[in-house]
């Protein structure tokens, strides 16, 4: 079954990532949430949880760096495989460096869920650990 941990950065609610959580769901996949923010903690716990995939939100201020970051500790980590998608607001010009720093896809600011999952289905695949 693939493992999805969800995380988000910046501030804000948690409505639209428990929303695509619940798509991700619904679509037979296991879903960890975090409140973690650090990328430090967010690749512990992916590698903890041995996840397939990450998915990060972003909400307005979030440090996009950070994502790069996440990145750049799976590699050290050596788990380069599990990829990473971002959704929300860094699509502000954030989305070709994101690309070139090793995340797999950008969905910007009003990407359905539908879209997302429909992405996912062609693109994540489980058991990587």
């Amino acid at each position: 079954m693939i493992r999805i941990l969800m995380a988000k950065l910046g501030g804000a609610g948690t409505e639209s990532v428990m929303g695509l959580a619940k798509a991700f769901r619904d679509a037979g996949w296991e879903v960890i949430y975090t409140e973690i923010q650090k990328p430090e903690n967010i690749v512990a716990s992916a590698i903890q949880e041995a996840v397939d995939h990450i998915t990060i939100t972003t909400f307005p201020g979030a440090d996009l760096g950070q994502i790069a970051r996440i990145k750049e500790l799976l590699v050290e980590e050596g788990m380069p495989q599990i990829q990473i998608t971002v959704s929300g607001y860094a699509n502000a010009g954030g989305a070709p460096a994101l690309k070139e720093a090793g995340i797999t896809e950008v969905f910007p600011a009003g990407t359905t869920n539908g879209e997302i999952v429909a992405w996912a289905r062609q693109n994540v695949k489980c058991c990587y650990n």
